[in-house]
Formats: C-alpha cells, structure tokens, sequence
C-alpha cells in the first residue's frame, strides 16, 4: 500500500490492473483504517480516470455476492444518490414503470446515505423482503422481470471501506461508484450522477465494463435523475460511441416544474408517492418519473428515441403494468428459494 499511496499522492494515475491490485490490497485484513482514508483522498485529490474507475468497480464486483445466471437484456437505473435535493424515490419509482415496459430490471440500491429516504428504506415500507441468496434473486429477476439488490446485503466484503468513506465525511470517488457495482452481468445502465462534469467519463467506464448501451445523466439543478425544472446532461453510449445531450422537458411533450415540486419525505410518505405515480395520479411527481422511465426504456432498446420510451412510460403506468410488477414482487420476495419448498 506504500507504494500505491506514494503514487497517487504524487499525482500518479495507475492502470486498471494496478488499480484491481490496489483494491485487494484495501480488502486485506492488516490494512489500516487510515490507509484506506489516505487511499481515497489521494485519488480525490489527483482526479481520478477511467481506468482507475474499472479497476475499483472490478475489484469491488469480485468480493460481492457470486450471480451466475446470464440473464439477456437486464437494465439497472440506479443513481448515485448526494444531490441534496430531497426528492421522492424517483429511480425506484421508475423501475417498475421500466419493469412493466417489458424490460428486466436488475434494481441495485441501499438505505439512505445522504437522502432523507433510501430506495431499500421505501421498498421495505412497501412490504419487500430485501434479503435474498443470489439463487433467490435470479429467481425474481427471471420469473416477474424485476428484482431488488440490497448493496449491504450482495457486499459483504466492503463494509470497512464504506465505514471509512462515511467517517472522512466529504464525497470521494466510492460516494460515486455504487451503481457500478451491481453484480448482476448488465447489458444496458442508466445511471443519475450528482456530478455533471463526471457523465462523459462515467459513459466511459459503462463502455469498459461491457455495456451494449448506456445513459449518464446530470439533471436540472445537479440532480442525478433527470428533472423538468430545465436542460438535463446526457452522455449516451450506443455502439461502443458515447454521444453528449442537452434534454429539455417541453422537447419530449412534459412541463417545466421546479423541482420543489417533487421533494418527499420520510420512507412512508415515498412509498405513499411511489404507490400514488404507479396507480396513475396526475402531477409534477409522475411527469418526473415518465421522463426518466422513459429515458431507462430508451436506454434498455425498447424505443428508438426518449419520446418513444416516454410514451411507453405512459403505456405501463396506465395499464397498470408498472403496479402489477410492485405487487408481483412483494409476492416472489416473501416466498422461498425453490430447492427449500
């Protein structure tokens, strides 16, 4: 570690492989507590690269839980979380309305770190048992076409590493790289990002870690989902190019609203908007919620533009699709692994 600390300190970028390396080397039991500190502000303060990135969320996704299955087509919508804008859960909102389009969604996710309300907090309000062995998961995700990651849960092995990045309270690159990790093989990821400057190079990693398309999105108001308050940030890759794009509500037929308007509350009161968006209810909170479902359709290839995914947004909500999908997976995530029954 030594010699890694040294490097980075001076201003030294590692390739992915070092980089793997120097990730074992956190997860050993002699590193210490202010190793693993000195690790992540030296690469805070370098800036950190692509290949470095891999090389972290490689690493990261070798000590999670093993998923075996190659499950075709499975989408996750996860954001980073830190925006400070203490909105509704809107990506957990949108995975069923994703869900319910037709697309797989492999939903990565965790109590609240920096939000009032996590989306693990809201779904375990909605009646969602969160701990399930991988085998149980794959189950899920292959019977109704959504399952719930709980990252404590598939990360065992990083509790340490998390519990040094909270103690150093101020944002480092593991406050970002979360929705990196999900163990399960993806082949397409929309990913909010509370950095806007970070989307191009987070575009970047998605196309190295082998996604066949991808969004990185920075909304109005720094938000990492996307919102109607005004322009939103989008790196797309698609075919192994990654394209910028400036989205702005009214181009896609929704309302410019600020975005007080869809500020939530406690796990109770979320899961209230969440049930409230999939059972219809007009307002800012479900507009919010068909832009950025109909972005993850578009990313997932079930439209060929955001204004396609946005009308097939509509099409799940208003068939009752998105809420039959929430109740399909209250059912399968209180019922046991089959080899148990």
């Amino acid at each position: 570690m030594k010699t890694i600390l040294q490097r980075l300190s001076e201003r030294e970028s590692l390739t992915e492989l070092e980089m793997k390396e120097a990730m074992d080397n956190l997860f050993a039991n002699d590193v210490t507590d202010s190793e693993i500190a000195a690790f992540m502000v030296s690469l805070k303060t370098k800036g950190e690269t692509v290949e470095e990135i891999a090389g972290i969320v490689k690493a990261m996704r070798d000590k999670s839980l093993s998923f075996s299955k190659e499950i075709p087509n499975v989408l996750d919508n996860c954001g980073t979380g830190g925006d400070g804008s203490s909105s509704f859960n809107i990506s957990s909102t949108s995975a069923f309305v994703i869900a319910g389009a037709g697309i797989p969604v492999a939903k990565h996710g965790n109590r609240s770190v920096s939000s009032k309300t996590g989306s693990a907090d809201v779904l375990e309000h909605l009646g969602i048992n969160l701990n399930h062995p991988p085998e149980r998961t794959e189950e899920i995700l292959e019977e109704i076409g959504i399952a719930f990651l709980f990252a404590p849960h598939v990360h065992p092995n990083i509790k340490r590493i998390m519990k040094v990045r909270k103690d150093l309270r101020i944002p480092t690159t593991f406050n970002l790289i979360g929705p990196l990790t999900n163990p399960v093989e993806l082949d397409y990821q929309l990913l909010g990002i509370y950095r806007r400057d970070y989307i191009e190079m987070f575009a970047e990693v998605l196309k190295t870690l082998g996604r066949k398309r991808a969004v990185v999105l920075n909304g109005a108001g720094f938000m990492d989902e996307a919102s109607l308050q005004g322009e939103n940030h989008l790196a797309i890759l698609n075919s192994g190019k990654v394209t910028k794009k400036i989205l702005h509500p009214e181009e896609v037929g929704l309302p410019v609203c600020s975005n007080d308007a869809i500020r939530g509350g406690d796990s109770k009161e979320n899961a209230e908007i969440l049930l409230n968006v999939l059972k219809g209810k007009k307002g800012a909170r479900r507009d919010t919620v068909l832009l950025n479902a109909g972005i993850g359709i578009f990313t997932g290839g079930r439209a060929e533009t955001i204004q396609g995914g946005i009308n097939l947004a509509k099409e799940s909500i208003d068939s009752g699709a998105a809420l039959e999908k929430l109740h399909q997976l209250i059912i399968a995530s209180k019922s046991v692994h089959k080899e148990v029954i």
